[in-house]
């Protein structure tokens, strides 16, 4: 027997509350990332935060949240009942500690582990929590979860509530950068589910009057609809819903206690197979269910007494039940929409109409486009067994009992070579290669039918496994990795016009990336370093003097695999593309991609600027 694999009693080491989240942080936060996308582990912080200032505003506490994030330190103060004086320091460093456990103090709360502010606290360079009630105010400092400072209450006229700065620990958020837009969203998104609040975020405003409608009116912003949206509230539960004129797939945005539920989950399901049902009764006709929610824009909202999610991130509800006297989360949502849908609908004659037309519509070009739908299919998977495109992963984004599937990625490239680098260096558990054949199509202004007859476009949609819909997404990240140079450029447009054009809640909910790859490569016998820019090459010649070695990489190809391991692993370096919420689609996609090609030339030369650098 070897003895260099002992297993003995000095293997058992017992850790405490910090060093454990610190050890395995995805237990508690999902991914780490860099802030690039928007559920990367510094917006989990953030939202654990806000979480228990939003179920105060639940249960009648405080209607004002103020939000401020400056560089990478954060303040969350809300006007609640604040936290008890005398377990300040308990409520935020010792697990299974806090008011969620007793429904008398929060009903329908979204935080009820008692894990979230204890996640922020021990993942934080620095963490300060200050409590003010009964005229008085408790404050605690920590480094990492470490308590340094404790103020014990003392007199003051502060108003009553909590306020909590934190700033995210570096050591483990490597290269990290919040981005606005993904905290502004998330703000609003808490705005819509609580009509009434206010959050205020870097001196910017938002507020909600009708919830779930306007939720839907700034996402069909300049967008044509069938009919307009048709608004439901019934107690513990809020529902809107349209039909888009353009979009192609069911569009949904679901919300449990106020948690943006983006994987879905029970709620999401009743809901879907309720609308069919409902729909079908309405109409006296069996409908397919894929008619009916072809191109669908919906939100739904409920309320569960202790929701159960299937991760410390919360984006897929697990509950069957909705909790006390009332049934099920299947039976409660299907007797809500049999009775508000059916009860709108007869008093609505007109936008029943349309909605009937839109489903005769969707099942006219569902028949139109069955042969060659079955014909592509055919020959997506042909191409899948002899592996010529799509070189997987083992991990995908449904597994939702995996830790790892936040970080599944697809990688689209361009050319033998570049794949080829790709797959020799990726992580194969998380990391997929699809290898484009040419230039994409420019599909904008095209139908849906482009999608089944291009092979490209059909290999890739097959790929993603997003024909139905994108809740069947196979990777959390998608990719476009070419070359830095003019075709490259050209080949990411299209392809981001592929996605905009037939399905863009794939980029409103952030899953679509840019992989940024060096430029330069500057190295001497003892140091290599990779530089992203012309500023990055020439501080790196200064740092490296005298005379290193200067590669200009010109395409993926050039870079070595060993080399790629450095790009696509824990340095990678990726740019979301992200939607102007104030721009729509369709001018985007005019705009850039139609034939308006004067307008375009006049943008480029007004907007043109070239640096020259200049090196001795």
């Amino acid at each position: 027997m070897s003895t260099n694999n002992q297993y003995t009693e000095e293997n058992i080491r017992s850790l405490d509350w910090k060093e454990h989240i610190r050890m395995r942080p995805g237990m508690y936060i999902g991914k780490l990332g860099d802030g690039s996308s928007p559920d990367d582990g510094i917006y989990i912080l953030l939202k654990e935060v806000l979480d228990n200032s939003i179920d105060e505003f639940v249960m009648g506490a405080g209607k004002t949240i103020e939000v401020s994030v400056q560089t990478s330190k954060v303040t969350v103060r809300d006007y609640g009942r604040g936290i008890p004086l005398g377990k300040l320091v308990d409520v935020v460093s010792k697990m299974n500690t806090g008011g969620k456990y007793d429904t008398r103090a929060f009903k329908k709360a979204v935080g009820l582990n008692g894990v979230g502010t204890k996640a922020v606290n021990a993942l934080s360079d620095y963490f300060r929590v200050e409590s003010n009630r009964d005229g008085k105010t408790a404050s605690a400092e920590f480094n990492r979860g470490e308590l340094n400072i404790e103020i014990q209450p003392e007199d003051s006229g502060r108003r009553r509530g909590t306020k909590v700065v934190f700033v995210p620990d570096e050591s483990i958020f490597k290269n990290f950068k919040f981005r606005n837009e993904y905290i502004a969203r998330m703000l609003k998104n808490y705005a819509y589910l609580n009509p009434g609040l206010t959050i205020i975020f870097n001196n910017e405003k938002f507020q909600s009057k009708d919830g779930l409608k306007d939720l839907l009116e700034e996402r069909i912003k300049d967008t044509q609809i069938s009919y307009p949206i048709i608004h439901l509230k019934g107690n513990d539960i809020e529902i809107a819903i349209t039909h888009s004129k353009t979009q192609y797939s069911e569009e949904y945005h679901s919300f449990v206690n106020g948690q943006n539920t983006t994987q879905g989950g029970t709620h999401l399901s009743s809901f879907r197979e309720a609308l069919v049902k409902t729909i079908r009764e309405f109409y006296g006709k069996s409908f397919d269910a894929s008619d009916i929610r072809k191109s669908i824009v919906s939100a739904i909202s409920i309320k569960v007494m202790e929701p159960v999610f299937e991760s410390q991130t919360k984006t897929k509800l697990g509950s069957a039940e909705m909790g006390g006297d009332l049934p099920s989360v299947r039976v409660y949502i299907n007797d809500f929409l049999k009775n508000k849908l059916d009860n709108y609908l007869h008093k609505n004659s007109e936008v029943a109409d349309a909605l009937n037309k839109k489903i005769l519509q969707a099942e006219k070009e569902r028949k139109e486009l069955s042969g060659i739908r079955k014909l592509a299919k055919e020959r997506a998977k042909k191409a899948s067994l002899h592996n010529k495109k799509l070189r997987d992963c083992r991990v995908h984004f449904g597994d939702l009992k995996n830790e790892k599937r936040l970080e599944t990625t697809l990688f689209i490239t361009e050319g033998d070579s570049a794949s080829g680098s790709i797959t020799k260096s990726r992580d194969v558990n998380t990391q997929a290669v699809f290898s484009l054949r040419g230039k994409p199509l420019n599909s904008y202004g095209m139908s849906k039918k482009i999608v089944y007859e291009n092979e490209e476009f059909n290999l890739l949609q097959a790929a993603l496994n997003i024909e139905d819909s994108i809740e069947d997404l196979r990777y959390n990240n998608i990719v476009i990795a070419t070359d830095a140079d003019v075709d490259g450029m050209h080949i990411r447009l299209l392809l981001i016009t592929f996605f905009l054009q037939f399905f863009p809640e794939l980029i409103r909910s952030g899953h679509l990336f840019i992989l940024q790859t060096p430029l330069f490569r500057v190295r001497n016998k003892k140091e290599t370093i990779y530089c992203y820019s012309d500023s990055e090459r020439i501080k790196a010649i200064q740092k490296l003097q005298p005379k290193p070695e200067i590669t200009r990489f010109k395409g993926l190809g050039e870079i070595s695999p060993d080399e790629f391991g450095h790009f696509i692993g824990d340095n990678i370096k990726l740019d979301p593309v992200m939607l102007d919420e104030d721009k729509s689609i369709e001018d985007l996609l005019s705009f850039y991609m139609g034939k308006n090609t004067p307008d375009r030339q006049s943008f480029i030369i007004d907007n043109l600027k070239v640096e020259l650098d200049i090196v001795d």
